[in-house]
């Protein structure tokens, strides 16, 4: 499952990169995907969005519905 994780950060990278930020894979433990907001997202207001119904929504469709993202510093 680790790897369906990364691979899916991958492909959304680009996306979050095209608006001055980027995503980084830290740690799947248990069914806790945890990840570092860097550049723009690092700060931005909508990153608890962006996290949430973005990343989190989307990796429960596509890898497993019992996942969820922490953001870690």
């Amino acid at each position: 499952m680790e790897q369906q994780v990364k691979d899916f950060i991958s492909e959304i990278r680009p996306l979050i990169q095209g608006h001055g930020g980027d995503v980084e894979f830290v740690s799947l433990e248990d069914k806790t995907v945890k990840v570092r907001l860097l550049g723009a997202c690092s700060h931005c207001s909508g990153a608890i969005m962006t996290l949430k119904n973005g990343i989190e929504a989307q990796l429960r469709e596509v890898v497993s519905p019992d996942l969820c993202v922490e953001r870690v510093e």
